[in-house]
């Protein structure tokens, strides 16, 4: 590589080739280019510490391959030893190229001070502003040095301060060279060599130069260069950025709105894009580096903004590339053909080989027409701009026919043509040209700090998308020869975005959370319970005055918060909804996003983190307290619940997501009995509740059923409850926990229910295998009440019978409560559905067959309805007059249901078992009434009443069956009976 170098380099100042950037701006530019490229590459080499081991390893592998060491082995090892200082070796060998070098340098006095401005500067002269002067809206952006417009400042900076370090004889011998020098070594204090690797210009300058004899005023220029730079280049280029900042968004904002200008001001677009990358490259770098103590001219937390207005310049030259292309192509065609044809016309002297290229540049540009345009035709112009580089070369040599040098007019125009095809064929080439920021990719902290300092400042959250954006400009710094690194440098891409995105959806996320916080603060507020106390003094304010002392300070009321004495009052609520909107106004920024071809959709990062916290609070708000049994009534959790749908309802006005998924997701999953992540759901712990703590507290008789009211109720016991049954198991708690659980919950409910009263039959049949023999001669001795009362003596366990027979009832009990609510819900809900299911329900046939009644007695059950059989052994309720504290009124219910489920599952007939078992209790029932004993006798009016619940619960008995069987007198006295024991014993 050294050899080609050296070689062209020598062939470039044998045919002593003129270099103007203004006017062979290919040539010069690549010229340049390769003089540092070359540079950069040698003080590359000489950091590499082990480059000494890596080339004697190599050759070592050579020869173990080849049985013999590579011929240029002693060379390589030479080249290694004499760049151990590279500069220094390269300014010996650039003195005979100092001429050349110094030439291509000198050209950019025309170029570079008038672009190293300050921001007051281009303030006063309105740099890229369309509205300053209306009447020119409309004409193109011309300049003689088009390339030169939109030429990266840092590259400049690198050519000035490598070239003249390379040639430093020119600085003590050209005015002009010593200003670009001094310019450029006060702008900045560090400069890229190659991605996140720096070179500190003033040291290595100083370094070299104290060296040489007579370079004592060069060495104090340096001094004071580094101490001007230090001192105000961190404020003149954060000026730049402000500046920058209000000056692309202007350009952002008319072009969205006339995005036909696009043709005309192209050149304004690339060169704020230009300007704008050399900023925030400059800072990036610099704040990575900083030599001062004030670190406050390297903290940019505005830097977001202007990366924004950057991608939002870059999104209108994507969306409207074919409005670029017709003005262009038309411009090609109807102007810069004819200027040049005209030009070449006026040429003095035009050898032949340079004639047919630029015939054929004539040629290619009148050809062009809009029709190509509509028609989706690619163009490429590739062919010619490599022309125009070719006929650079021919005409910059010394003996030309046809010398640039003395036809400048010509360079200009063509210089200017080449940027109009660029505008047709390499748009997407043009933007990396001018605004790739791939370089975050190797300043991951920076890039990380800057993103959260963005997302902190509530001003800045809005642009925060860009920062996803730039990880879309990661592929494209690598190159081919070196494909090896795509994929490290694609998944470091990939995971910065995920991150950065993942990030975001958090932030809005919070915000979101700590809304719903407040509104469901605010919705606690409203509840029937805190209204206790305001009635509480309304009804004792007359007595307060009558007293004469003062009343309390009166409570505000809700609602008082909405009450605003001016607008500058900002509350808690107001900041979180400002803060969201313009956070969310980020993540709605684009639809999505491709990197490295994976494509990334914002908004469903903000659906899934809304998914996960929303179930987490719906959980959260139940407040379960598993040591104290302690949870939230339904109709507050549903009003918490109900407040938060709210909220997350209104983010559809900000996001366009669709917030009706994200409930679907959540709330189904809370219908069953752990969500998609193996955790408990509202259902579960509902569930554990109900049977665990309020109905075991029913068993073990501190609570009572009472069907009157249609809750359970506490009773006065020496250890009160640490709750109200009643206000859990109440119609209106009851209807919350359907409107919460769904027909799935209540389902999942059910099952539990009847795991528990399975439980119980099971343990039932133990007694009747134990009483299995007496049971069976009763059966058939009912007609003989002598016979029979020995039998019933003979009985075990029967207070075990009737104790299990209790519990089933008033669990069944509770879940006539649960399938009344379920259906008064569904019914507000769905109420054609429920109609069209009942009316199915009510027309079934007696004599279906048993497996399709079943299926209808399911649907019906799963809507809340009451069924003759239920497929949950749970039958209809029925009305009942009054409750008894030892639940015994539920032992009806128990024996009709569990009756139906036991002879439905042994294909018996229901009616005519029941029918047989109303004769063996009222022949058992008869029989008692004859008896004298006092202990045989107790509680013989309440067991009659009992009989005559039986029959009213049973859809298979009637009351003409129990006449037939039981005389009603008994029945009318019983009811007397217990009557006027419950008034005495109330007495």
């Amino acid at each position: 590589m050294e050899d080609h170098v050296c070689e062209l380099l020598n062939t470039i100042d044998v045919c002593q080739v003129f270099f103007d950037i203004t006017v062979n701006f290919d040539l010069t530019r690549n010229y340049l280019d390769l003089v540092v490229t070359y540079t950069t590459l040698m003080m590359l080499l000489s950091r590499i510490e082990e480059r000494k081991a890596i080339i004697g390893l190599y050759n070592y592998a050579h020869e173990m391959t080849h049985g013999a060491s590579d011929r240029e082995y002693p060379r390589l090892g030479q080249m290694i030893v004499d760049y151990e200082n590279p500069l220094k070796k390269m300014m010996e060998e650039f003195v005979p190229h100092g001429k050349s070098l110094s030439d291509a340098l000198i050209s950019l006095q025309m170029v570079y001070p008038r672009r190293n401005l300050s921001a007051d500067q281009w303030r006063n002269a309105q740099l890229l502003s369309l509205i300053s002067a209306p009447s020119t809206m409309l004409n193109p952006a011309q300049s003689d040095t088009m390339p030169c417009e939109y030429l990266s400042l840092d590259t400049m900076e690198k050519w000035i301060v490598f070239g003249f370090i390379l040639c430093h004889g020119a600085l003590n011998s050209d005015p002009a060279a010593l200003s670009l020098w001094k310019l450029a070594l006060q702008s900045s204090t560090c400069l890229c060599l190659f991605r996140d690797e720096v070179f500190h210009i003033h040291k290595a300058a100083e370094d070299l130069f104290v060296n040489i004899r007579g370079y004592n005023k060069r060495v104090n220029d340096i001094r004071e260069c580094k101490e001007s730079a230090l001192s105000h280049a961190g404020s003149t280029h954060r000026e730049r950025r402000k500046f920058l900042r209000s000056a692309l968004k202007e350009l952002a904002t008319v072009l969205a709105d006339q995005p036909g200008l696009l043709g005309p001001k192209a050149l304004f677009v690339f060169m704020a894009l230009s300007f704008a990358r050399d900023e925030i490259i400059w800072l990036l770098r610099h704040a990575d580096n900083i030599q001062k103590k004030s670190t406050d001219d390297f903290i940019d937390k505005h830097i977001a903004e202007l990366i924004f207005y950057m991608e939002e310049l870059r999104a209108h030259v994507r969306k409207y590339g074919p409005v670029m292309q017709r003005y262009y192509v038309q411009y090609l065609s109807g102007f810069d053909a004819v200027v040049l044809n005209e030009l070449v016309q006026n040429l003095s002297v035009c050898p032949e080989d340079e004639s047919i290229i630029m015939s054929s540049f004539v040629n290619t540009m009148t050809s062009l027409s809009v029709k190509q345009v509509e028609d989706g035709e690619v163009f490429d112009f590739r062919g010619m701009r490599l022309d125009w580089f070719r006929l650079q070369a021919y005409t910059s040599v010394s003996k030309a026919s046809l010398g640039i040098a003395d036809h400048r007019e010509l360079g200009k125009m063509m210089n200017t043509i080449i940027f109009h095809t660029k505008m047709v064929d390499s748009l997407v080439e043009m933007l990396v040209e001018t605004s790739d920021l791939s370089i975050f990719c190797f300043y991951s902290r920076a890039f990380e700090k800057m993103f959260q300092q963005c997302l902190e400042l509530p001003s800045q959250s809005r642009y925060s998308i860009c920062f996803p954006l730039l990880c879309t400009h990661f592929m494209s710094c690598t190159h081919e020869l070196c494909p090896e690194e795509r994929h490290h440098i694609g998944d470091r891409s990939l995971s910065l975005c995920n991150m950065f995105l993942d990030e975001m959806a958090k932030q809005a996320r919070n915000l979101i959370t700590d809304i719903c916080t407040e509104q469901c603060t605010l919705s606690d507020q409203l509840l029937p319970k805190h209204c206790a106390k305001t009635i509480s003094q309304a009804v004792n304010k007359k007595s307060k005055k009558q007293t004469g002392k003062k009343g309390e300070p009166e409570r505000e009321k809700p609602g008082v918060e909405s009450m605003r004495k001016n607008r500058l009052l900002v509350t808690n609520l107001d900041k979180l909804h400002t803060a969201l909107s313009e956070l969310c106004f980020s993540i709605n920024y684009v639809p999505n996003m491709v990197v490295w071809e994976h494509t990334f959709t914002p908004r469903e990062y903000l659906t899934s983190h809304l998914e996960i916290r929303f179930t987490k609070s719906i959980v959260g708000m139940t407040m379960y307290n598993q040591a104290t049994q302690e949870i939230a009534k339904p109709s507050e959790l549903l009003t918490s619940v109900r407040a938060y749908m709210t909220v997350l309802q209104s983010i559809e006005n900000y996001v366009q997501i669709d917030i009706t998924r994200v409930f679907n997701n959540v709330l189904l999953q809370q219908t069953q009995h752990l969500d998609s992540h193996g955790e408990p759901t509202i259902t579960s712990l509902y569930t554990n509740w109900y049977l665990e703590t309020l109905l075991r507290q029913v068993s073990n008789g501190h609570i009572a059923y009472f069907p009157a009211m249609k809750a359970f109720v506490n009773l006065p016991t020496e250890n009160e409850l640490t709750f109200n049954a009643e206000e859990y198991s109440d119609i209106s708690e009851m209807r919350s926990l359907s409107e919460l659980l769904g027909p799935y919950g209540m389902k999942f409910l059910s099952e539990s229910l009847m795991w528990h009263i399975s439980s119980q039959v099971a343990e039932l049949k133990k007694l009747v295998v134990e009483n299995m023999e007496v049971l069976t001669q009763m059966r058939t001795s009912f007609d003989k009440p002598d016979h029979m009362a020995a039998l019933f003596k003979r009985l075990t366990s029967v207070d075990s019978v009737l104790k299990r027979m209790t519990i089933i009832g008033v669990i069944l009990s509770f879940r006539s409560l649960a399938q009344e609510a379920l259906r008064d819900v569904l019914s507000c809900h769905i109420p054609f559905l429920v109609s069209s299911v009942e009316d199915f329900k009510d027309h079934i046939p007696r004599e279906t067959d048993m497996k399709v009644a079943m299926n209808v007695y399911e649907l019906s059950s799963a809507a809340g309805l009451p069924c003759e059989i239920d497929p949950a052994l749970v039958v209809a309720l029925s009305s009942q007059k009054s409750g008894h504290c030892n639940n015994i009124h539920c032992l009806a219910k128990a024996v009709n249901q569990i009756a139906a489920a036991l002879f439905t599952i042994h294909k018996g007939s229901i009616e005519d078992r029941l029918k047989e078992f109303l004769a063996l209790a009222s022949s058992s029932l008869l029989k008692i009434g004859q008896e004298t004993d006092k202990t045989t006798t107790r509680n013989r009016e309440s067991v009659y009443l009992l009989l005559d619940m039986i029959v009213q619960e049973s859809p298979f008995l009637t009351m003409d069956l129990l006449e037939s069987c039981f005389p009603y007198v008994l029945l009318r006295n019983a009811y007397h009976a217990v009557y006027k024991q419950s008034v005495s014993a109330s007495a």
